[in-house]
């Protein structure tokens, strides 16, 4: 992760879905100052107690995840992170998260991609519909790399998520 925040990317976000709160928690407390000494963004992953625990203003969440906060849960989100990042896979979603306070949309899943082998990539037109439809930035997710970013930034998203490209080029 610190040769990855040293590339200085848009943002990150820290998922770990498998860790338990206390191994998150920990691993978050050695992040943040990273990305902060760098000037980048950190979004936690669901774990919406910790970052606003440890003064994450950033949150990442899925959709069901959304749907399952009371209002006033949808409330106090809007109220404690001053970015709401929300996975979507569908412009039904992308109007779910716009309603409940998105700032962001990470959109998937574009290209094919080892992470969900199987999984047949939804491809730029959907991006190029959605980003059309949506009054928030929009960031491609799935396959993305620095050879397919220009067409995923070309049908209008700010920007793309990559894991195994950050991967290949902290390697080098």
């Amino acid at each position: 992760m610190k040769k990855v925040i040293r590339l200085h990317p848009h943002a990150v976000i820290l998922r770990e879905k498998d860790l338990p709160d206390d191994a998150y928690k920990a691993l978050a407390e050695k992040i943040l100052p990273l990305c902060e000494r760098e000037g980048v963004r950190c979004f936690l992953h669901s774990r919406v107690s910790i970052a606003r625990n440890l003064g994450c203003g950033r949150i990442h969440l899925s959709i069901p995840a959304l749907e399952t906060m009371s209002e006033a849960e949808r409330f106090e989100l809007q109220r404690n992170f001053e970015e709401i990042s929300v996975s979507c896979h569908s412009l039904e979603d992308v109007n779910i998260a716009v309603k409940n306070g998105a700032t962001q949309i990470i959109l998937g899943t574009i290209f094919e991609t080892d992470c969900k082998k199987g999984l047949k990539g939804k491809g730029i037109g959907f991006v190029e519909a959605i980003c059309k439809a949506c009054p928030i930035p929009v960031y491609a997710i799935g396959g993305i790399n620095l050879e397919r970013l220009p067409q995923v930034r070309k049908a209008g998203a700010a920007g793309g998520c990559m894991m195994s490209g950050f991967m290949q080029l902290v390697k080098n």
